[in-house]
C-alpha cells in the first residue's frame, strides 16, 4: 500500500480538490494522510469529509513542515511513503504511482524516487517553463547521474523501511528538511529522478515573491545545509 502524506497549514483553498483528485481516481491501495499544524481554518474538516486521516498537531509552537511528515509517516501503514505538497496535482494517479511501484519493484537497491515538476498549465508562466526545465536537470544530473540525493519537496517516494533506517526527517529544520533527508538516504541506497513521471503544483510561493528571491533562498539554504547542517532561513513564510 501506498500512504500519501501532505502537510497542511491554512490550505482550505485547495486541500480539498488535491484529496479528492487522488481518491477519486485512484484504484491502487492508498492511504491519504492530512497533517495539520493547527489550521485556523476549515483545513481539517474539509480533509475529513474527502476522506483523508487527519493529523492534529498538538505542541506549543509552530510546526515544521519536516514535523508534519514525519506525524504522516508515523502514522502510516504504506510499504512506501508518497510525501506532497498540499497545492500539488497528479494528472493520472493509478498510472503515475504503478509506474512508480513497477520501478522500486524492479530496483530493489533504490530506496527513494523524486520526479519532474512542472506548475499547472493553466497557472504555469514562461519563468515558471524556464526555471523547472532547469531544476529538473539538476536534479537528474545529481540523482542519476552523481548519487548525490537531491529532492524538492513537491514529491519525494520513500520505502518505509528505508524512512525509518535514516530516522525521517530532521524536526528542527525549518526549510531543507527535504535536500537533508535525500542526502542521507542516497547513504544507505540509491535516490532515483523519474524525468518522465511529472507532478502539478500552483506556483504560488514564485508568483507571489518572484524567481529570484525564491531561487535565491533555495541557494542559500542549499549551501548552509552541507556546511552547517542546518537551513539559512530561521522561518519558512505561509505563502496562501
Amino acid at each position: 500500500m501506498i500512504s500519501i502524506i501532505i502537510p497542511t497549514l491554512n490550505e482550505e483553498s485547495v486541500i480539498g480538490s488535491t484529496v479528492d483528485s487522488l481518491n477519486s481516481r485512484m484504484t491502487l491501495p492508498h492511504e491519504i494522510i492530512v497533517t495539520d499544524g493547527r489550521s485556523t481554518d476549515q483545513t481539517c474538516e474539509i480533509a475529513r469529509g474527502k476522506g483523508a486521516t487527519v493529523v492534529e498537531f498538538a505542541g506549543g509552537h509552530r510546526q515544521t513542515i519536516a514535523e508534519g511528515r514525519n506525524d504522516g509517516a508515523a502514522a502510516a501503514h504504506g510499504d512506501f511513503l508518497a510525501f506532497m505538497d498540499a497545492d500539488c496535482h497528479l494528472m493520472n494517479p493509478d498510472k503515475f504511482f504503478t509506474t512508480a511501484l513497477d520501478y522500486f519493484s524492479s530496483h530493489p537497491k533504490t530506496v527513494a524516487m523524486t520526479v519532474s515538476i512542472r506548475v499547472l498549465p493553466e497557472m504555469e508562466t514562461r519563468a515558471d517553463m524556464i526555471v523547472f526545465v532547469i531544476f529538473n536537470t539538476y536534479l537528474r544530473i545529481l540523482n542519476n547521474i552523481f548519487g548525490v540525493g537531491m529532492a524538492a519537496g513537491e514529491f519525494q517516494m520513500i520505502r518505509t523501511s528505508a524512512f525509518k533506517q535514516v530516522g525521517g526527517y530532521n524536526p528542527a529544520l525549518v526549510a531543507s528538511e527535504d535536500v537533508d533527508i535525500f542526502y542521507r538516504l542516497a547513504k544507505v541506497g540509491k535516490i532515483e529522478f523519474m524525468p518522465h513521471l511529472t507532478i502539478f503544483h500552483t506556483g504560488r510561493r514564485a508568483h507571489k515573491i518572484g524567481w529570484p528571491k525564491l531561487i535565491m533562498s533555495w541557494i542559500m539554504n542549499s549551501i548552509s545545509m552541507f556546511l552547517r547542517g542546518k537551513a539559512y532561513s530561521k522561518e519558512w513564510k505561509v505563502i496562501r
